[in-house]
């Protein structure tokens, strides 16, 4: 007696088809799982058995071999349990074969025959409507997610009796909908709004550069100068995702369990914030098979590393790839998967070990070599690789008790949308580039010509501060992107001197 049910698997952020077999034999009882299983699925048998019997079914005392195909590719969790016990169910007799090849079927399963959630639902329904099958039977807590997915089938059930019985068509189950278009279009909320910040006006003007071309930003100033308050607002300024953005950013989030409850999909852009003690692993991606760290959490968002000097040194040099290349390559013996890293980078760091070289209200109780041991924290290549260094001066008081309004979020985000069309007609036949911030050198000489007062200009700045290659296109790209913000066509010399200002940490090391 052998049946097969479809199901399927994640494998970084896209999922594969997983052929479930089972067979049964009158022997001696036995239940084995082959096909690379991890301890999760081996332990299934104990919960599909509780299950089957707790559900008022009989569970066959025979010899039990359940197979996943392929089974060359290692299988984790436990999403395998509705499968296994369908498998079994329509192996012995209980359940109809004609339904089975046309869905996919996941699900965890509680001793008691009900159903839990599982990671990856978004990915797998994508590849059920790649592989042309009818629809996807899950869990009912991951329909939403799964009906993001358009032309499939989502077929939400509470328990194992619910599965057995809409696959023997005693039971009418209907199609989970959703929206895709209503729920994408829903008015964004962010709870941080640059309508909170008092002045700062110059770093909010840096901010907007950086936002409305890609660049990333590092903030340097005493603390308490708002440097957290200014990052925690970048993602509200930023251009709203696109759907083809917002399903990857929620396939990512999907695949790690991190997507909120009950959403359907992230229609935000992320902003990440990890602690300086994290590792590489974290940071990056890792583990025996390959997880996305927080830099492919902040796909398609930003990136917010608080006291930059103070992670590991290890762990920041590991972050200039994704910086340049927008994904991640993790490799294991076994496998290498690629995840998708393209963010802002927003740093945040002191100017001193104290904190207060730059503030004139405080004493700086730092020698020069300190200072600069400090500075040497963070490597000149990955400074390089960050656009705008702006410093951030402890807040005046006229500014804090101003009663006057700033300006919100939503002003700001409409100047930088704005910049975005420019740039995206600007490379519309090219691919991987969407911002000035990921131009490569043929796009630069072409869209980043000078004068010869800029060059002039550019000369005495580079001969002065002793900036690297790489730091000269940086300041092409910031000027391009300031011009962009005053819808001009060529760079001007006073576009190029504010995108020289925009260099703080080259002034303080030279």
């Amino acid at each position: 007696m052998l049946a097969q049910v479809q199901s399927a698997a994640v494998l970084g952020i896209d999922a594969y088809l997983v052929k479930v077999e089972a067979f049964l034999e009158s022997a001696a009882p036995f239940f084995a799982t082959v096909g690379l299983p991890d301890s999760a699925v081996r332990e299934s048998r104990e919960r599909v058995k509780s299950a089957i019997t707790n559900s008022g079914l009989d569970f066959p005392i025979k010899r039990i071999v359940i197979n996943l195909a392929p089974a060359d590719i290692k299988k984790e969790g436990a999403a395998f349990d509705l499968p296994i016990a369908i498998g079994i169910l329509a192996a012995a007799g209980y359940i109809e074969e004609e339904m089975l090849p046309h869905y996919v079927i996941l699900g965890e399963l509680s001793l008691d025959g009900s159903l839990r959630p599982v990671h990856g639902a978004l990915p797998i329904a994508v590849t059920v409507v790649k592989n042309n099958l009818k629809g996807l039977l899950l869990p009912q807590e991951n329909a939403k997610e799964a009906a993001m997915a358009r032309d499939l089938d989502v077929i939400p059930v509470h328990s194992l009796t619910d599965a057995v019985s809409f696959l023997n068509r005693t039971k009418t189950i209907p199609p989970f909908r959703m929206d895709m278009q209503k729920v994408f279009a829903r008015k964004r909320n962010y709870s941080h709004d640059f309508q909170d910040v008092k002045g700062q006006e110059h770093v909010k003007r840096a901010l907007e550069v950086a936002a409305a071309g890609g660049h990333n930003i590092i903030m340097i100033g005493p603390p308490g100068s708002g440097k957290t308050m200014l990052a925690k607002r970048l993602p509200s300024i930023l251009p709203a995702l696109t759907l083809a953005e917002a399903l990857e950013t929620t396939k990512i989030h999907s695949v790690a369990g991190l997507l909120p409850h009950q959403e359907a999909l992230i229609t935000t852009r992320p902003f990440r914030s990890p602690h300086h003690t994290i590792s590489d692993a974290g940071l990056i991606g890792g583990g025996p098979l390959p997880k996305p760290g927080e830099v492919s959490f902040a796909h398609h968002g930003v990136l917010f590393l608080d006291e930059l000097p103070e992670f590991k040194k290890n762990v920041l040099e590991v972050m200039r790839q994704p910086l340049e290349d927008g994904h991640v390559t993790i490799s294991r013996a076994l496998l290498s998967l690629t995840y998708p890293a393209v963010f802002m980078l927003a740093a945040a760091m002191n100017p001193c070990p104290c904190g207060f070289n730059t503030d004139p209200g405080h004493m700086c109780q730092c020698t020069g070599q300190q200072i600069k041991q400090y500075l040497s924290r963070v490597s000149g290549p990955l400074l390089d690789r960050i656009d705008i260094h702006i410093e951030v001066p402890p807040v005046k008081y006229q500014d804090l008790t101003s009663a006057a309004p700033a300006e919100p979020s939503a002003a700001i985000r409409q100047r930088v949308e704005q910049a975005r069309k420019i740039q995206l007609h600007r490379f519309r036949d090219v691919q991987q580039v969407f911002c000035n911030a990921r131009m490569e050198n043929r796009e630069i000489k072409r869209h980043c010509i000078i004068d010869a007062a800029g060059h002039t200009l550019l000369k005495a700045a580079m001969t002065r501060l002793g900036l690297s290659a790489r730091a000269y296109d940086r300041i092409l790209k910031v000027a391009r992107t300031i011009a962009d913000l005053e819808a001009s066509a060529d760079i001007r010399h006073y576009h190029l001197s504010e995108a020289i200002q925009y260099r703080s940490l080259d002034r303080l090391q030279h």
